[in-house]
């Protein structure tokens, strides 16, 4: 059904679930590839990580005009992941429990981020809002049109909120006076990593293991991996990371996020000295796939060749 509402436009979906909504998420994963869409599947974590993660890489994607990316996630409510969906801008996540919801919600809110429920929708009902949600078009007539085309005036204005909506909040000082974050860190006195020069460390709880951690400007992690996945918040500084399990590159900044799955092999390269918030699904760990010396090269290369 996908593949002729498709063609013209193809899709990336990036995918991802907790554990109450991961049976569901496998099962729709599947049902994508089937369509021949290309699937990135970020795996199974908190609802609160999962859903951040997804939103901010649709948030964040840079693609061509012939490709869309959208996401798609599940939780036990579908509602969990889309409140966090929701955070980023030009995200717009809706749980839908109904093909008419989807369709609704493609219509009106021109939904690109499908918030599935794991615990009350089965497999075959998730297919058919799946495959609405891939083959309504933003406008299209939909239930709550009953089924006619919008009239004009309404559909101006659905136009205009594209624009409106992601101005909402942008013009504001969200930062409070006092970063909670920076907060947990004051006064307190980082330890070195021994493993790692240039870095500093200090765990402020164990398992799940939350840490607030500097490394000074030039300094590189070699690749390595974790057991358990791991999200990041940049308080200061400059920062790349190399996914090298998914063949993609995060420069990030100040107030930058990012979550990394379970077992993804990365290497990082600090442009300047550089504090973040690390937060760890449970206890920490850490297993070097890499020297420092390896990494140093393959990042001067990719740094040279300009690659990402």
């Amino acid at each position: 059904m996908a593949d002729s509402a498709t063609a013209s436009s193809p899709l990336k979906v990036i995918a991802g679930a907790d554990s109450f909504g991961a049976e569901l998420k496998d099962a729709m994963v599947s049902h994508l590839r089937s369509l021949n869409i290309e699937v990135e599947d970020l795996g199974i974590t908190s609802y609160y990580n999962i859903g951040a993660e997804v939103g901010r890489r649709v948030s964040s994607a840079t693609t061509s005009p012939s490709v869309e990316t959208r996401g798609l996630l599940a939780c036990g409510t579908g509602v969990g992941v889309g409140i966090f969906a929701n955070k980023f801008p030009g995200v717009f996540a809706t749980t839908c429990l109904t093909p008419d919801e989807a369709r609704n919600n493609r219509s009106i809110n021109n939904c690109n981020v499908l918030a599935l429920s794991g615990m009350s929708t089965s497999a075959d009902t998730a297919k058919e809002i799946v495959d609405t949600w891939l083959n309504t078009p933003f406008k299209a007539p939909c239930p709550a049109s009953k089924s006619q085309p919008w009239p004009e005036e309404i559909s101006n204005f659905f136009d205009e909120s594209m624009n409106e909506m992601p101005k909402i909040g942008a013009s504001e000082n969200t930062q409070a006076e006092t970063c909670a974050v920076c907060c947990l860190v004051k006064n307190r006195e980082l330890n070195p990593i021994d493993i790692i020069p240039g870095g500093s460390m200090k765990i402020l709880r164990e398992s799940p293991t939350s840490a607030i951690i500097k490394f000074k400007a030039g300094s590189v992690e070699p690749a390595h991996h974790h057991t358990l996945g791991h999200c990041l918040l940049v308080m200061k500084g400059k920062k790349s990371v190399w996914n090298l399990s998914k063949k993609e590159r995060y420069d990030l900044g100040d107030g930058d996020y990012l979550f990394t799955p379970a077992g993804d092999v990365h290497r990082v390269k600090y442009y300047e000295d550089t504090k973040f918030f690390l937060k760890w699904d449970g206890k920490w760990d850490m297993f070097f796939d890499e020297d420092l010396e390896t990494a140093k090269i393959a990042i001067e290369k990719e740094l040279a060749n300009g690659s990402a």
